[in-house]
């Protein structure tokens, strides 16, 4: 099991999600954001292996502005030798990366703007897993959509625009269930047309489904991942005390996650901490982690 946490770290003194405003766009002022982002990502990830943390799910934000139809910078070819640099030492170390667009991504959507829009935006994020040079364990993860008032409508509409995109888009995308619409077993009947694959999210779950346990979940899920697609991804937090129905803890508790633990036992994959505090509670968890292996 590798762990991790999503595109910020809060230990190291920089940012690898620096952007800009389109009004100042220019190819100068993307490439140097470029290049800062890009070194910072490599201090990320030096950090992250060092503390054993082999699970890192890169920004978004990495190339600013790289799917707006005003960027017509040729930023791959530019920083050939910083992806290809990057993406070595991310397989010379076993690691593993993810990426996840913003919600606004929707190929199921009503609007053909929307969905336009959405497959520029998936085009790029399997340009920038490319150009590392990462193999098909490397995944793009989405949410299945909007329902828009009909879910079977909207299911099929899914499964329709899957089947259309690039191939260097479906061999890495990956749904997962959400909080408010589609469930797991949403999820899986998806997978069962189209083959993809399923991302776990354990908080989302514990808010929407249809009374599977935790484990029998995580076996449900982990049926939906082929050998090329890598183990199952999973996406771990809790609520936070206090604050509105589906918002992610600050800290990491030690009791759930060790509950966790125990219901994913046996079972082989990779956990991402979506947890405010980000590396500190991927620390901590993988410190319980080791310490319930015996190796720490």
């Amino acid at each position: 099991m590798r762990i991790g946490y999503p595109c910020i770290n809060r230990s190291v003194g920089c940012t690898a999600n620096s952007t800009f405003r389109l009004a100042s766009y220019s190819e100068e002022r993307l490439f140097s954001c470029l290049r800062n982002n890009l070194a910072c990502l490599s201090k990320i990830l030096q950090y992250n292996l060092e503390k054993g943390l082999l699970f890192f799910r890169i920004s978004s934000d990495l190339v600013p502005l790289a799917s707006h139809p005003a960027c017509k910078s040729d930023w791959a070819s530019h920083f050939r030798e910083e992806f290809r640099e990057i993406g070595s030492f991310i397989k010379r170390n076993g690691m593993r990366i993810s990426m996840h667009p913003d919600q606004f991504v929707l190929i199921n959507a009503l609007d053909g703007g929307i969905v336009e829009r959405s497959v520029s935006e998936l085009d790029y994020h399997a340009k920038v897993l490319d150009s590392l040079g990462l193999d098909s364990t490397a995944k793009i993860q989405i949410h299945a959509g909007g329902v828009y008032g009909d879910k079977e409508a909207a299911i099929s509409r899914f499964i329709q625009r899957y089947a259309r995109l690039p191939p260097r888009i479906k061999k890495r995308l990956v749904i997962e269930n959400d909080d408010r619409l589609f469930s797991l077993k949403d999820c899986l009947s998806i997978h069962r047309k189209t083959g993809i694959p399923v991302l776990f999210d354990s908080f989302h779950h514990s808010l929407l489904n249809n009374g599977e346990g935790l484990r029998d979940a995580l076996l449900l899920a982990k049926k939906a991942w082929k050998k090329k697609d890598g183990p199952l991804m999973v996406d771990y937090s809790t609520q936070q005390e206090g604050s509105r129905p589906g918002t992610h803890a600050t800290h990491i508790v030690s009791s759930d996650f060790r509950r966790f633990l125990f219901h994913a036992r046996g079972i082989g994959m990779d956990v991402m901490l979506e947890i405010k505090d980000k590396e500190k509670s991927a620390l901590e968890a993988l410190a319980i982690l080791n310490s319930r292996n015996g190796s720490g």
